[in-house]
């Protein structure tokens, strides 16, 4: 029984001006996924929040390579897939110049520019979706066969091997920075790196067995994992679920 006069307004609601509105699993408890309070933010928080900078400054000049070799490929090539890891290759970049914005100057401590930041690589996920899908669909129903891309295999397995060591890195330093933003720029180069992984296959199987439907195919399944990344993103899902795991 609750204590006459006793406040059971629960932890979340009195942080509720500090934080953008999450939806948070129940074995996630409220202390993982509320930031750290100013005053507990020492040397190593610090030292994390440079990693992390230091990491998406890395990212945006893999991106700015990868996007402008992806894309060009796809035009030589004629394939959707590829074309849609391009775009998401610049999604990726956009995402990485955001959290550098957010650990940049005064924005590091922040909690504002966290809530914002967070929004913002939310964002990204969606910008990528509709021009792929519709793309994707235009080429089935036209039956257009896109043409065999070495450049773009080789892109793949490169994307195949630095996309998870950047992804698993900037997830742990989000979890160590309470930072759902830095947690979901580390879910979009995970993503990428399963994107690269579906692009190789439909890149192989279009070359060796002439299976050009499943590089449109493909372009779709690209749409659809960036929606679903981009509402898990919206949620906070990726900064709980770090949380949770640190506190493990």
């Amino acid at each position: 029984m609750t204590a006459p006069g006793r406040d059971t307004t629960p932890l979340t609601t009195s942080l509720s001006p500090l934080l953008p509105p999450l939806t948070v699993g129940q074995d996630c408890v409220d202390e993982c996924c509320a930031p750290a309070a100013p005053g507990t933010r020492d040397a190593g928080w610090h030292r994390a929040a440079r990693q992390a900078r230091l990491l998406s400054w890395l990212s945006l000049a893999y991106m700015a390579a990868e996007g402008t070799i992806a894309i060009t490929a796809a035009v030589i090539a004629g394939s959707v897939a590829l074309l849609g890891f391009g775009l998401d290759s610049v999604i990726e970049g956009l995402a990485s110049v955001i959290i550098i914005w957010r650990f940049t100057g005064t924005r590091t401590l922040s909690q504002t520019a966290e809530a914002r930041a967070h929004r913002a690589v939310a964002v990204t996920f969606f910008l990528l979706a509709p021009y792929i899908a519709v793309d994707a669909i235009t080429t089935v129903l036209a039956g257009d066969r896109a043409q065999t891309s070495w450049l773009g295999i080789g892109l793949a397995i490169s994307s195949l091997i630095v996309m998870p060591l950047l992804g698993i890195a900037k997830k742990r330093l989000g979890a160590r920075l309470d930072s759902g933003a830095t947690a979901g720029e580390g879910t979009q180069n995970l993503l990428c790196a399963s994107l690269a992984g579906a692009v190789l296959i439909g890149l192989l199987a279009n070359t060796l067995l002439g299976w050009w439907w499943l590089d449109p195919a493909i372009g779709l399944l690209i749409a659809a994992l960036a929606i679903r990344e981009g509402i898990h993103a919206w949620r906070g899902d990726d900064c709980c679920c770090c949380c949770c795991c640190c506190c493990c």
